[in-house]
């Protein structure tokens, strides 16, 4: 038996093994409605993974987009938020400084 929280629809919200304050059911752990909402929610912490492992790959094409920007005359680096321009710079040192230090052991980054 797992212990659950169900919203007024009657939805599953929270779901565990001891009980708590807030739960108001019990549960069959063979219940299919108990695997479907864990599957689910697996499915949901999947696409979020996803999303944050893109999120961080167009960090980078941003940076890239606004060097290119700067590199063309389109906009000039001080158009640029100062909070925006900080984090740029302090990413490009960090990149650099990993840049160096990878070399120094002979490391692809």
């Amino acid at each position: 038996m797992v212990y659950v929280e169900r919203d007024q629809q009657q939805r599953l919200l929270r779901v565990s093994y001891e009980p708590f304050e807030g739960m108001n059911e019990v549960l069959a752990i063979e219940s299919p409605e108990l695997h479907d909402w864990l599957k689910t929610k697996e499915e949901v912490k999947a696409r979020l993974d996803s999303l944050n492992s893109s999120d961080l790959e167009l960090v980078r094409v941003l940076e890239d987009v606004v060097i290119v920007l700067v590199d063309r005359g389109v906009i000039q680096y001080t158009d640029l938020p100062e909070a925006a321009r900080t984090k740029l710079d302090q990413r490009a040192i960090a990149r650099a400084d990993l840049e160096g230090l990878t070399h120094e052991v002979d490391v692809k980054p």
